[in-house]
């Protein structure tokens, strides 16, 4: 996506009100960077429109609203905004996964979890009361969004948290790469997004790989599960490649852990002799069911394994992975940063980071002014330039930016 075109778009229509963004604790890092790009932009176009009343406040030292989430001693929280709101467009984020956060309880440490982040974000929706123009919320990774159909006498928490996102008066929802994004009939009359970074996944492994060959006797997508195979087949369709998938033989006799323990991974598709594969989900979690499907590819004479995956939770460490690299089951690993990345992360060479915060601040941008973020959603027209570029040796450092 062109700056420029981005410029031109969103200065043809009036901002819906002042922008305000409030990253929650759990977001900070990147809700930083988010500001430092729109800072940029606006200090950029400021000049044409210096003089006009509707866009007063358009530029600004920062766009990041002084909000927190103090606790007592107890545990409980609340939440406080420290500045007016009135009249705002609020652009709230939070980060559900990020473990790294603690609080004191009755003198304990406890380390913040999903539902701890989700009632943070109420509190500062709560805050608001109302005085705010809009409300969206940038959740990238959906809280519980692994629960989001019912197959049993069981919660439905995905779709009850959205209804009680609604019923709070936030007007927009916007997430990357739903586990599934039939969610959003819950809430079929408002603002909800999914976003896949399918555009970052090509930018990062091309920039950081300079010989992929990107054809169909070169390289090959793959899906570890049939849930994921809209995934592979858009990337497949865009790169022009074959596309194969795994489905689980689970055994539905037993429990554990809450699931039906996985049998056997079976494939389907062609011919994977020597080619380079790229393996692509929405998550890593644990990281076994990504492991398994590499050592099934090795099996079947893959080439160079690309573990391409939204958010890397690595919830049991990254040794697993630092064994398979070892074992040369993978040869590289891209996740984004749109979740909490431990630092160890970085220290190991096989791992390609996404970053994401210059895409966000586009996001942001554009719904601030009311304009269709559609060619935001659907990267095909960038990652076919992006590919042109990488063929004929012209990408740039803007490019790599």
């Amino acid at each position: 996506m062109a700056k420029k075109h981005i410029d031109e778009r969103n200065l043809e229509t009036i901002p819906t009100g002042a922008l305000g963004i409030i990253p929650l604790k759990s977001c900070s890092k990147i809700g930083k960077e988010v500001d430092k790009y729109i800072i940029d932009w606006r200090e950029e176009r400021q000049h044409k429109h210096e003089d006009d009343i509707t866009f007063k406040g358009y530029s600004r030292e920062t766009f990041i609203i002084d909000a927190e989430c103090p606790r007592f001693g107890t545990g409980e929280a609340k939440g406080v905004i420290n500045q007016s709101i009135r009249g705002y467009d609020l652009f709230i984020m939070v980060d559900i996964t990020n473990y790294s956060l603690t609080y004191k309880l009755c003198g304990m440490v406890n380390h913040m979890s999903p539902d701890d982040h989700y009632q943070d974000l109420k509190r500062i929706i709560a805050a608001a009361a109302g005085k705010a123009r809009r409300i969206n919320v940038i959740m990238p990774f959906l809280y519980e969004g692994r629960q989001h159909r019912r197959t049993a006498r069981e919660s439905l928490d995905s779709a009850l948290a959205l209804q009680e996102l609604i019923d709070m008066g936030v007007d927009n929802i916007i997430t990357f790469d739903a586990h599934d994004p039939r969610i959003q009939n819950a809430i079929p009359l408002h603002g909800f997004e999914t976003v896949r970074p399918a555009y970052q996944f090509v930018k990062g492994i091309l920039t950081s790989e300079k010989d992929i060959k990107i054809d169909a006797d070169h390289l090959m997508i793959i899906s570890p599960d049939e849930g994921g195979t809209d995934r592979a087949v858009f990337l497949a369709n865009v790169l022009g490649v074959d596309m194969g998938m795994f489905y689980k033989r689970r055994d539905y006799s037993t429990i554990v852990d809450g699931m039906n323990p996985i049998v056997a991974h079976e494939f389907l598709g062609s011919s994977l002799d020597g080619k380079d594969v790229w393996i692509v989900d929405d998550m890593i979690s644990s990281g076994g069911s990504m492991i398994d499907v590499a050592k099934e590819l090795k099996k079947r004479n893959a080439g160079r394994i690309f573990v391409i995956a939204t958010f890397g939770l690595f919830t049991n460490g990254l040794e697993k992975f630092d064994k398979a690299y070892e074992e040369g089951l993978i040869y590289r690993l891209v996740t984004t940063d749109l979740t909490y990345q431990p630092p160890e992360l970085f220290d190991r060479e096989y791992y390609i980071p996404c970053p994401m915060a210059k895409y966000i601040a586009y996001i942001i941008d554009t719904v601030n002014h009311d304009t269709s973020i559609s060619d935001l959603l659907n990267p095909y027209n960038r990652i076919k330039d992006f590919i042109s570029r990488y063929e004929s040796g012209a990408l740039t450092d803007e490019d790599r930016d």
